[in-house]
């Protein structure tokens, strides 16, 4: 797949086959991710790799704001955790920028993942204490997004089309919605 094609058909993967992932593919998202850009180069991502089906388990059951909101995950062959110290960041126009560094580094992640015909799926809705004690995530550390990864599978399951449906998952906005030129005209 050509650049264009990967950002274009990247879609958010909630079904996934048993297949695990290589390590090489796995070494190529890892790649994807530290050269991705970060405010005055700080890198302040950090990213932990979960393949152990009981830890994935105990993520899927006990992560999610709701009760078992992100059960889809416990199929999933590789969940990965993305993570900030604040501290380790830079602090620019009022906001901190961990969590645009991180976001970048972990979108980056996903595309070269695509590349490979490994799906992914953005979470936020996580409980982050939680996260926290199942992994042993030190307090002063942020835990920014998680996403499953795998191969998805050929057919969609019904709670994976009706999440699809009720997010609007195909739905964008008009170019003219999201782009002014030489000034704020929205």
């Amino acid at each position: 797949m050509d650049c264009k094609n990967i950002i274009l058909t990247r879609n958010s993967i909630r079904d996934f086959s048993s297949e695990s992932i290589p390590q090489e593919i796995r070494d190529d998202m890892i790649a994807a991710a530290r050269v991705a850009p970060s405010c005055q180069n700080k890198q302040p991502w950090r990213f932990i790799f979960i393949d152990d089906p009981k830890i994935i388990k105990k993520l899927a059951l006990h992560s999610g704001f709701i009760g078992t909101v992100n059960f889809f995950i416990k199929k999933a062959p590789l969940v990965v955790v993305a993570c900030a110290n604040p501290q380790d960041s830079c602090h620019l126009n009022q906001q901190p920028y961990y969590l645009v560094d991180v976001a970048i580094a972990f979108q980056q992640m996903m595309l070269m993942a695509w590349q490979h015909g490994v799906g992914s799926c953005w979470l936020a809705a996580f409980n982050e204490q939680k996260v926290k004690n199942i992994l042993e995530i030190p307090d002063k550390t942020k835990v920014v997004a998680m996403s499953p990864f795998g191969y998805p599978k050929q057919k969609k399951s019904f709670y994976s089309k009706t999440v699809s449906k009720f997010a609007k998952s195909k739905q964008r906005l008009h170019p003219k919605k999201i782009v002014s030129f030489q000034k704020w005209d929205f």
